[in-house]
């Protein structure tokens, strides 16, 4: 009777053991397997901000189990670095393809930065219309109508802020802002600002009657502007 318990009990054991045994191998097996399968992907190496040109020191290369990668991750540091990101990339995340631009894709795909129901709409310039070819694109401004009326023998200028707070679409055919050290000056004689289409409509009617003039909105507090109406006389 002792005798067959004792041969139970091996059965038992042994069958644990087995079990125990087989499993871990698998675990093993699919560790190794996992390592077998690592790529290089391209991380960023901090914060990127949007429309932040990317260098060499905002990315960096990890290894990470190709199973379950994104296909449009990015696998080499020569096919992100020069690019620009169209929006923020958190650190540690993985660049994709279409996260970055080359300034080119910019300047030929402008009408993916224009948000839906609005429209693209450029006016012309000059030095001191356009804050001294300050303005950016990205920035926000307020559009000013500056117009001459006649009245018996004066001229009234009539200045009218017709639009507040209008994003700036491209100054020239300038799409993207850059660094300034690494940006060669050029004068600009247009900008491009993004509107509804009933203000491109009022815009568009302004600068034929007069001169457009913009005022540019601070990045640190960005209130809205009031609209004011002032005459002017002028002999």
């Amino acid at each position: 009777m002792r005798s067959k318990l004792i041969l139970i009990m091996a059965l038992v054991m042994g069958s644990i053991t087995t079990f125990l045994f087989f499993n871990y191998m698998k675990k093993f097996d699919e560790a190794k397997i996992v390592n077998q399968n690592m790529i290089d992907v391209v991380v960023a190496n901090g914060k990127i901000l949007e429309n932040e040109r990317i260098t060499n020191e905002k990315i960096k290369v990890i290894k990470i189990p190709s199973k379950g990668l994104h296909s449009q991750s990015i696998k080499n540091t020569n096919e992100a670095v020069g690019k620009y990101a169209t929006a923020e990339i958190e650190s540690g995340e993985v660049l994709l393809g279409h996260r970055i631009k080359s300034s080119k894709d910019e300047i030929v795909f402008v009408s993916r930065k224009i948000k839906e129901g609005y429209r693209g709409v450029s006016v012309g310039v000059n030095f001191i219309q356009s804050v001294s070819n300050l303005i950016e694109p990205g920035d926000t401004v307020d559009v000013i109508s500056n117009e001459v009326l006649k009245e018996g023998n004066r001229n009234i200028v009539k200045t009218v802020q017709i639009l507040s707070n209008v994003n700036v679409l491209a100054v020239g055919r300038k799409m993207i802002t850059v660094k300034e050290e690494e940006e060669k000056y050029a004068e600009y004689s247009s900008v491009t600002l993004e509107l509804l289409p009933e203000d491109a409509i009022k815009v568009v009617n302004f600068s034929e009657r007069g001169n457009i003039q913009l005022t540019i909105h601070s990045k640190i507090t960005n209130a809205a502007g009031s609209t004011k109406t002032t005459d002017s006389m002028k002999e």
